[in-house]
């Protein structure tokens, strides 16, 4: 029962609504199935397969909303969930910022769902991850990995008339490769809705060639370098910047987006010309729902154009305090980049560093958006546009938009995944000058 068709998640929601005697009333249905493997030591560890399906009652009686889930569907069930949320409701203080329930909206048919993903079969799982071991045998490292396959679909329904169903699929992959005597570390990670797009032999060649070239780093001293970040990297640099697209946040003064003396930096020339970040949920290569958890249709919109700020999100209750129209929050993150191939931007480095990645990444200053954090997984000196040889791992602090203000040339955008939110992004590589390391790391 995990994964409901349209009208049969709409069936569902609305006999659950016919229990309703609040005054309002939303329901959510979600449902996910699928399944993992997990490996250390070139050998699986784990393995496993999940089917869940949830569905959350809001009930409410003037601005005091009370809330309840349950996985079970028969009608007894279903309306002492509603009763029960109705009680919490009138137990509930009143919500200052509540908003009343949307009408009928209508939904563009997303592109998230491929058939071929959720065909996926324990057997497919063990075959990908097999031939990942392959590769770390036979480059004499172990390797570490996570593949997760999951299908899911989202439905939600108000009694105000409002309905909105949509399903998605998804495949990540991360590998870690490490030499024998613990000098070398390689990495590499992909997420894709389309399992076809999925190559764990090549995404473990690249691990494994990171992990057997970084063995035997040198120290240089910490000081500002010209960097190249590959995808990865500048995912994790860049997930606290994209988490702070938000209006209220800057209007109230709680973030790098908010202007002194007050209110927000929509309208200011923050990062460099080359930078544009958008949203688009048709995106091909990185698509998304096609409207959000509270029933806001999400369409393309930029958040920074040439390095201009464009756009805030603006929840529905910000937005009628400010009175301008609502913008909901990123579907997905999506930055322009050039044509470059990584190994272009490379020989285009007179002298720098090539970062394969970034980790135990830390707030200092949120106001700056300053982070601190670590290099890992393979860190390599360029001189004249070849990677001479590889260094330890360094400390930094730097703030993305001040990094992005650095910009040299940015390369061709990838798909990639951070495992800290296991959400995927389209990032390009970025050569940035001046980046800022503290001090060395011992760790590999």
């Amino acid at each position: 029962m995990a994964i409901l068709k349209q009208d049969e998640a709409q069936a569902l929601l609305k006999k659950v609504l016919a229990f309703s005697k609040a005054d309002e009333c939303e329901v959510s249905l979600n449902g996910r199935e699928g399944g993992n493997i997990r490996y250390a030591r070139n050998a699986v560890s784990t393995a496993g397969d999940i089917s869940t399906i949830t569905l959350t009652i809001n009930s409410t009686f003037g601005k005091r909303t009370g809330r309840t889930t349950i996985n079970e569907f028969d009608d007894a069930s279903l309306e002492k969930a509603v009763r029960r949320a109705e009680e919490l409701a009138q137990l509930a203080p009143e919500d200052p910022e509540y908003m009343p329930l949307q009408g009928p909206q209508t939904f563009k048919d997303s592109i998230t769902y491929v058939p071929a993903t959720a065909a996926i079969t324990p057997d497919t799982r063990a075959a990908a991850v097999a031939k990942s071991i392959q590769v770390s045998k036979d480059a004499k490292l172990e390797a570490a990995g996570f593949l997760e396959n999951t299908t899911s679909f989202d439905a939600l329904m108000n009694s105000k008339g409002l309905f909105a169903y949509n399903t998605d699929t998804d495949i990540i992959f991360s590998i870690t490769t490490r030499n024998q005597a613990g000098t070398g570390s390689g990495y590499a990670a992909r997420g894709y809705n389309d399992v076809s797009k999925l190559d764990t032999f090549t995404a473990t060649q690249i691990a494994a060639s990171k992990a057997n070239g970084s063995a035997n780093a040198k120290a240089i001293e910490p000081g500002k370098y010209t960097v190249i970040l590959e995808p990865v990297a500048a995912a994790y640099m860049m997930e606290n910047m994209f988490r702070g697209l938000d209006a209220r946040n800057a209007d109230e003064g709680r973030s790098f987006m908010s202007k002194p003396g007050g209110g927000n930096r929509i309208g200011e020339q923050l990062m460099d010309e080359k930078v544009t970040i958008y949203s688009d949920p048709f995106h091909p290569e990185l698509p998304a729902a096609t409207w959000n958890s509270d029933g806001q249709p999400q369409e393309k919109i930029n958040w920074i154009e040439k390095g201009v700020v464009k756009n805030l999100e603006y929840s529905r209750f910000w937005a009628q305090k400010k009175g301008v129209k609502p913008v909901p929050g990123p579907s997905n993150i999506i930055m322009e980049g050039g044509t470059a191939s990584l190994d272009e931007l490379i020989k285009s480095t007179e002298r720098g560093i090539l970062v394969s990645r970034l980790w135990y990444i830390r707030m200092v200053d949120p106001q700056t958006l300053l982070l601190t954090g670590l290099t890992r997984d393979g860190t390599f000196y360029i001189e004249n546009g070849v990677i001479k040889h590889p260094i330890k791992n360094f400390r930094f602090n730097e703030s993305p938009v001040i990094m992005l203000n650095n910009v040299e040339a940015l390369g061709k955008p990838e798909r990639t995944i951070s495992v800290e939110s296991y959400r995927s992004y389209l990032i390009p590589p970025m050569k940035l000058r001046d980046f800022t390391f503290t001090s060395l790391s011992d760790a590999v």
